[in-house]
């Protein structure tokens, strides 16, 4: 195969993330509407990351988080997002950068992207069909009126991205 001068691969990379970007700016300036809630994976020890100690020790590699019924003060800037979520039934700010995703779902709406790290050549960024999630663990607990719809896991769990990565 010939060499890739251009850097395609960057290029889409890049653009996908901009689809989770934009997102996030939609629910920034009007609240999630609907089914949408977003599963946002993501390098905890990536360069940007600013997450609670306590979150880093826990998850060393990579942390999942939830952005659906409690949430707070989410900024949205060209390079990264900022939210405050609780665990352990404290409030923490987390700031991430978009960089640092490796992968993105709304499972409202079954639609989901991948994202590579960085050093993986090998892995390809875009769309993929992800199947709903069992089990995901939230940062925040959803208001007792939803709990009777679907059940949510513990306040501050969160789980790897594999049990709802498209294998």
């Amino acid at each position: 195969m010939a060499k890739d001068f251009i850097g395609y691969q960057a290029l889409t990379d890049s653009a996908l993330r901009g689809v989770v970007r934009d997102a996030l700016r939609r629910i920034e300036k009007s609240g999630l509407i609907g089914a949408h809630h977003f599963y946002l994976t993501f390098k905890t020890h990536a360069e940007g990351v600013d997450i609670p100690d306590f979150l880093k020790e826990q998850y060393p590699d990579e942390m999942t988080i939830i952005i659906q019924h409690q949430y707070w003060a989410l900024k949205v800037k060209e390079d990264y997002f900022e939210v405050t979520l609780t665990f352990k039934k404290l409030p923490a700010p987390l700031h991430i950068p978009f960089n640092a995703l490796t992968a993105f779902f709304d499972p409202g709406v079954q639609f989901g992207l991948q994202f590579r790290s960085e050093g993986e050549a090998t892995a390809k960024s875009g769309p993929v069909g992800v199947p709903a999630p069992e089990t995901v663990a939230a940062a925040e607990a959803p208001p007792p009126e939803t709990q009777a719809e679907k059940p949510v896991p513990p306040q501050g769990e969160v789980v790897s991205l594999d049990s709802f990565r498209k294998k």
